[in-house]
This record gives C-alpha cells, structure tokens and sequence, in this order.
C-alpha cells in the first residue's frame, strides 16, 4: 500500500526482456535511486510509476545512492506504462507505507486500472492544469475533487468530462513541487500515464451491485 506522495525520481538504468517474446515476455529492471535505499530490504514493494514491485536485488554504489534489481510480469507490461519503459527513462518511486507513515495523500495499491493518455497542459498563474484522457470503463470511478493516482502520484481531481461523454477526461492541478519532484512535470500531450482509481469507489461499485 502506498499514499501517492512521491519521494523521488529515479532512472531506469537497463531494461532486459526475458522470455520468447510476444504477449509472454516479461522484463527485468534495474533502476537507480537513492532515497529509496534507506532501510531497503529484499522482498520490499516500492511504487514505479505507480506499479508495485517487489525488490529482487540491491547493489550499492557509493554516497548512498545505488541500483535495486525487479522482475516485472507480461501481465504488468501489458496493462502499465511500463510495457514501453527503457533505459534512462526517469521513473517516480516511493516506499510502501508503514504504521507511521504520514497519510499525505491517499490509500494507493499499486495496481494499475488502465494507461491514460496526456492530452493538454494549460500553464496558469501558480500552477498547470493538465488534461488526460482515460479508458472509458474507469470514468465512473472519476468525480470532481475526488482522488486519482497518476504514474503514482495521488492527484485531486479538478475537473471531470460529461458522464455520457464517449472520449472521457479528467483535469488535475499541478502545484510547482509537483511539477519539479515528479515525472508529470516532463510528460507532455501524446504521453501515456498509469491511472489508479479510487479502489473505495470500487469496492463501493461492488456491494451495491451496480452493473456494468
């Protein structure tokens, strides 16, 4: 479980796909991080890009910085951003959320709900808003100021598409921190993102037997 406030951007170093290729093949990622390494342990989730992985390996490389090794399923490849991801790409990372973490954000798995697409970026005065566009199965799960996660970052929602629109968006409000301590400060329109939902809306969504 993760709160969606990033802790820092790291780089993929090398990306190594595994497998006989096709819908099948799966991948190893080594990514470079420092902040990330405090405390880390083999066996520990971290959140890239809003994905959550499991840390297979961690290699040390002087002045607390390192490379920490993941396997990353077909399954992962095929519904993430990361199914494109390549060395050098830089990625957001943040640690699995203990008893004392503060709850800055909101409650994010790591189990990404569908690839969104950047749409616009329209700078203001103190912030930018960005439009995205999303798969239209998780529109229901989108209201105005409610929560969303994006390549991990946990993000209000500022504004939301018609309920019967059949090209939906959602606008989010990008405060300076944000653009400069994550990856959405870089992802211009044409670029794919991650998007998590607010899992209560789901569980929500099931109990009261809402049809699809």
């Amino acid at each position: 479980m993760f709160t969606g406030i990033v802790e820092e951007i790291g780089t993929v170093e090398v990306r190594e796909d595994r497998g006989h290729g096709g819908e099948n093949t799966a991948a190893r990622l080594r990514i470079r991080a420092r902040t990330v390494l405090d405390g880390l342990a083999l066996g520990d989730s971290i959140s890239v890009n809003g994905v959550c992985l499991t840390v297979t390996d961690v290699e040390p490389t002087g002045d607390g910085a390192g490379v920490w090794g993941t396997d990353v399923m077909a399954e992962t490849l095929r519904r993430s951003s990361l199914g494109t991801a390549r060395g050098g790409d830089p990625v957001n990372l943040e640690r699995a959320v203990t008893a004392h973490t503060r709850l800055g954000g909101h409650l994010v798995q790591g189990h990404v709900d569908g690839v969104g697409t950047v749409l616009s970026r329209t700078q203001g005065e103190h912030w930018e808003v960005v439009r995205v566009a999303l798969p239209p199965a998780l529109a229901r799960y989108l209201v105005e100021k409610g929560s969303i996660a994006v390549d991990g970052v946990s993000l209000t929602v500022s504004a939301v598409s018609p309920a019967d629109d059949a090209e939906p968006w959602f606008d989010v409000s990008l405060i300076p921190t944000t653009l400069r301590e994550t990856t959405l400060g870089r992802r211009a329109p044409g670029d794919p993102v991650n998007l998590e939902v607010d899992v209560i809306a789901k569980y929500v969504e099931r109990l009261l037997g809402v049809n699809r």
